[in-house]
C-alpha cells in the first residue's frame, strides 16, 4: 500500500500550522496513525529547512517502538525528541488517529499570564467556542517531552480532552483526523488572541451566556472540517506563491 497520499497530507498540515503562525523555525511536528503498529511523522535530517518547508519525504513510517517501519525509512532522517508526545497521546486513546505538537505564542502568553481559555465568544468561531466550553487543560510542566514517563504525564493531564496546553511550552491537538487536529490548534490560537487583546485593552474576560448555546449548532464536518480545511490550503498557497 502506498502512503504517499498521506505523507503528503501530514506535511501540508505542517505548513499550514507554520502558515498560521502556530510553529516557528525547526519547533513542532505532526503524526498519523497507520495501523496499530505504526505511525507517519515528521522527521529532521541534515537538509530540514524547518516546518514552514515540510517536504512530503520528511514524513517517515515508524513503529511504536520508535525503529523504522519499513527499510531504509530512517536512513538520513532522526524521530522527534518529544516522539512520546506522540506515542503516549495515541496509546491513551483509539480515536487519537493524528496528534499535532505546535508551539502557538499567543497560547502560551494566555496560559503565563494566568489566563484560561474560556467560550468567551459563540458565532465568531462555534467549533472553538465549543472547544473552550468542554475546558482546555493544562499540563503545568515547562519540559521538554522526551520520555514515556513524561508523555503518560501529560496525557494524564490532558484526560478526555481534545487539547492540552503545555505550560512554558506549547500545545497537543489529538483528533481523528490531520485535518480535525490542525483546526483544533487553529480555533485555540483564536481564542487566546482574542482573550490577550481584550484584556489589553482594559476588557474583562466573561463566558458567553447559558441562553447562547442552543443557537450555537454543529454545522457539520463539510463546513467545519472540509470547507475550512480548503481555506487553510488556499491562503497557504496564495502565501507561498
Amino acid at each position: 500500500m502506498s502512503l504517499e497520499p498521506q505523507r503528503a497530507l501530514v506535511a501540508q498540515g505542517c505548513r499550514v500550522a507554520a502558515a498560521r503562525g502556530l510553529v516557528d523555525g525547526m519547533l513542532g511536528h505532526l503524526s498519523l496513525r497507520i495501523d496499530d503498529d505504526h505511525l507517519l511523522i515528521r522527521c529532521r535530517s541534515d537538509t530540514d529547512t524547518g516546518v514552514a518547508f515540510t517536504r512530503p519525504s520528511d514524513i517517515r513510517l515508524i513503529t511504536f517502538d520508535g525503529t523504522a517501519g519499513a527499510p531504509g525509512e530512517l536512513d538520513g532522517y532522526r524521530v522527534p525528541n518529544e516522539l512520546p508526545i506522540h506515542l503516549e497521546t495515541m496509546r491513551a486513546d483509539v480515536k487519537h488517529r493524528a496528534v499535532a505538537h505546535l508551539h502557538p505564542p499567543a497560547v502560551v502568553a494566555a496560559d503565563l499570564a494566568g489566563i484560561a481559555i474560556r467560550p468567551i465568544y459563540g458565532a465568531f468561531d462555534i467549533p472553538g467556542a465549543w472547544l473552550a466550553r468542554g475546558g482546555v487543560p493544562v499540563y503545568d510542566r515547562a519540559v521538554l517531552i522526551r520520555t514515556a514517563e513524561l508523555g503518560k504525564e501529560m496525557t494524564a493531564a490532558m484526560g478526555d480532552r481534545p487539547v492540552v496546553i503545555c505550560r512554558g511550552h506549547g500545545i497537543t491537538s489529538a483528533a481523528t483526523s490531520i485535518e480535525q487536529a490542525v483546526l483544533q490548534a487553529i480555533s485555540l490560537d483564536a481564542l487566546a488572541r482574542m482573550s490577550l487583546r481584550v484584556r489589553a485593552a482594559g476588557g474583562t474576560l466573561r463566558d458567553i451566556a447559558a441562553a447562547d448555546w442552543d443557537e450555537l449548532p454543529n454545522l457539520g464536518s463539510g463546513l467545519n472540517v472540509e470547507s475550512a480545511w480548503r481555506h487553510e490550503v488556499a491562503a497557504l498557497a496564495a502565501q507561498t506563491s
